[in-house]
């Protein structure tokens, strides 16, 4: 009798130990799992992916320094899958051009614009033609064959049509066949350039740095005219972002974006930037307006 009560009391001792070590464990396991929450920052596609990789990675290097948050880029295949990604929280800091940070912020409220360079408030998208062509208007497009970029793009599709529209132009009847999407603005460029097209528009931006990387063949392919100026590039952040990584996270975001300086030339230098300035929504209600009339969104 005496030795099943120790056995008995054996058994006792070791499911006491393994119930508190298995609590133990799991206590540990969240607080890892909490240490190892990853900020994840994405962007829209819009020219060369080895540029993009580049340009982000050094940034979410950064960006981690700046705020001890464990930062990472995700690339995104295309324009809308950054903002499926945002609207799901896979993505926390997005860099959206002014239409995908309209359609970003409207599926996910709470959401807001914070950080723009300075040519963002005052954006253009360029019109490029086959050299020869005697392209000198908008109206002489009439006839042509075209691409825009992607057909979420801001400065590469929205607004390029709505200033045709403005011009009287229907790019669904007044091309030769319909319009193409190149899907960035740097394609735009290289198909004008191959003759795929005759035409197109892109964003000043790429097309500007194109030009002077000495990238463009000029003899075959030349801008002949720049829109007026719009709002257009932002980083956006999750309205969740302080539920998932503590409160004062957007502060501190904020805080390093806009602290971006001689220190972080090169990272601004593939912005074509020298600094980030601060954003809200109510900047971005013009493009709104204009998705909206082109029934681009609702």
């Amino acid at each position: 009798m005496k030795t099943n009560r120790v056995l008995i009391l054996l058994s006792m001792i070791i499911m006491i130990a393994v119930v508190i070590g298995g609590c133990s464990d799991s206590s540990g396991s969240a607080a890892t799992s909490d240490a190892d929450k990853v900020l994840v920052v994405g962007a829209i596609p819009d020219q060369n992916i080895s540029d993009l990789t580049r340009r982000f990675d050094l940034f979410a290097d950064y960006l981690g320094e700046k705020t001890g948050l464990e930062v990472k880029y995700a690339p995104s295949v295309d324009y809308a899958a950054l903002v499926t990604a945002f609207k799901r929280g896979e993505i926390q800091l997005a860099w959206f051009g002014g239409l995908t940070g309209v359609q970003a912020r409207e599926l996910v409220p709470g959401s807001d614009a914070i950080a723009q360079r300075p040519r963002d408030s005052q954006f253009h998208s360029v019109f490029i033609a086959q050299s020869g062509l005697n392209v000198k208007s908008l109206k002489n497009l009439t006839g042509l064959s075209f691409t825009f970029g992607s057909e979420s793009s801001t400065s590469g599709h929205l607004m390029p049509r709505y200033f045709l529209l403005q011009e009287g132009i229907n790019a669904e009847t007044d091309f030769e066949g319909m319009p193409n999407f190149s899907g960035s603005h740097d394609k735009t460029w290289k198909l004008v350039e191959s003759g795929a097209y005759q035409a197109g528009a892109l964003n000043e931006a790429v097309w500007q740095a194109a030009l002077a990387e000495g990238k463009v063949d000029t003899d075959k392919v030349e801008m002949f005219y720049t829109t007026p100026p719009y709002f257009d590039y932002n980083w956006t952040i999750h309205a969740d972002v302080g539920e998932m990584f503590g409160p004062g996270t957007k502060d501190k975001i904020t805080d390093a974006l806009l602290s971006m300086g001689q220190e972080q030339k090169e990272i601004l230098a593939l912005f074509a930037a020298d600094s980030f300035v601060e954003t809200n929504n109510e900047n971005y209600q013009a493009i709104e307006q204009v998705a909206a009339e082109l029934g681009i969104i609702k």
